[in-house]
């Protein structure tokens, strides 16, 4: 009797053991299944951040120079990297036809001005002898006023004719549009020219004392960027030399493929140490949207489908689509059906149910 309760006794310690240890690992399943996330209240303010763009400096003014006439280029007077003047003479073509038919466009002006003038005087003649009653008929009279008023016609098309190829023959001397350097020259003395043919340019000048900063900005940071706004910029070619510019120009328009607008700075080259073409990094300090959520970085989650943050509503999460802005590398820009006060998760990721 006594050996039984005793073995009762230790069947029954054993049972409350096994329970409690059943118990204990219930709790640690549980605490395992519902795991902890930190969570940040979402605030209203933009971020302001300092973005690095690429970007290329343009001459602010510069034309390729194709023949306006044919004819065979007679001299050449500069070069590339030639500076110039408005105005001087750059370049001297010679077309004999053209200095043909300039000449006989004169003498055709010349003689219909002459023949006009003798029907002047015939007319005038004729007007004074009609005064007298039955002189002169009124039909010679008509006559002769007609062939007066188809002479003027002619003098002035042969006068507008003759101009024509005056002009044209100013075109056989080339001269510079505007101050700036000789970058290409393609053509030499004996060379035939074609008006028609537009391949290759007889020379390219452009402006190099005042060049263009052109940079393609991304449309948010573009849309808040005003005309006199400063901009720091760095030339690859002068290392760690710092320069300031101002916003010059804004095209008001985004680039559909790239979503971009662009953006265009004066840079004056007073000392010509800078030329077109060379790479820029530009330095723009992006304010920030003032209707934007802050938000720390890690709370965005970027799926291959979507861009949310998690947000904790009545206890549950809750995936919400948002836009996202400027970004340091601790906090980002988010636009959404976000409310100020809202808890996000920090360190949030797809896998998060």
């Amino acid at each position: 009797m006594k050996n039984k309760i005793v073995f009762i006794s230790t069947l029954i310690i054993f049972s409350a053991c096994s329970q409690q240890k059943t118990e204990n690992k219930e709790n640690e399943s549980t605490k395992k299944a519902s795991p902890n996330y930190q969570t940040v209240t979402v605030e209203k303010a933009g971020v302001s951040t300092t973005i690095k763009l690429p970007a290329q400096l343009a001459a602010y003014e510069e034309v390729s120079i194709f023949p306006k006439v044919n004819g065979y280029v007679k001299d050449v007077l500069v070069d590339i990297g030639y500076k110039v003047k408005q105005g001087n003479l750059l370049m001297v073509l010679e077309a004999p036809e053209l200095l043909q038919a300039t000449l006989q466009a004169k003498e055709k002006y010349a003689r219909a001005k002459s023949e006009l003038s003798i029907d002047k005087e015939h007319f005038l003649r004729l007007l004074e002898a009609s005064k007298t009653e039955g002189a002169i008929s009124p039909f010679d009279l008509s006559t002769v006023k007609a062939k007066v008023e188809s002479d003027s016609a002619l003098v002035n098309a042969e006068k507008a004719n003759w101009e024509m190829q005056q002009t044209m023959m100013g075109y056989l001397r080339v001269t510079a549009p505007f101050d700036g350097v000789i970058t290409e020259r393609n053509v030499h003395p004996g060379a035939l020219v074609n008006a028609s043919s537009k391949d290759k340019p007889m020379l390219e000048l452009k402006q190099v004392s005042h060049l263009r900063l052109q940079v393609d900005v991304p449309e948010a940071i573009a849309a808040e960027l005003k005309q006199k706004d400063s901009v720091t910029f760095f030339v690859s070619a002068f290392p760690g030399k710092k320069n300031i510019g101002f916003v010059s120009r804004k095209s008001d328009n985004v680039n559909t493929e790239f979503r971009s607008e662009r953006i265009e700075i004066d840079v004056w080259n007073n000392n010509g140490l800078l030329s077109p073409g060379m790479y820029v990094d530009i330095l723009l300090n992006a304010k920030g949207n003032a209707e934007a959520f802050s938000v720390p970085k890690s709370s965005v989650v970027i799926s291959t489908e979507r861009k949310y943050v998690i947000v904790i509503r009545d206890g549950k999460t809750v995936k919400l689509d948002v836009l996202t802005g400027n970004e340091t590398s601790e906090k980002i820009e988010v636009f959404g059906l976000l409310h100020t006060g809202d808890s996000v998760i920090v360190n949030a990721n797809d896998e998060i149910k």
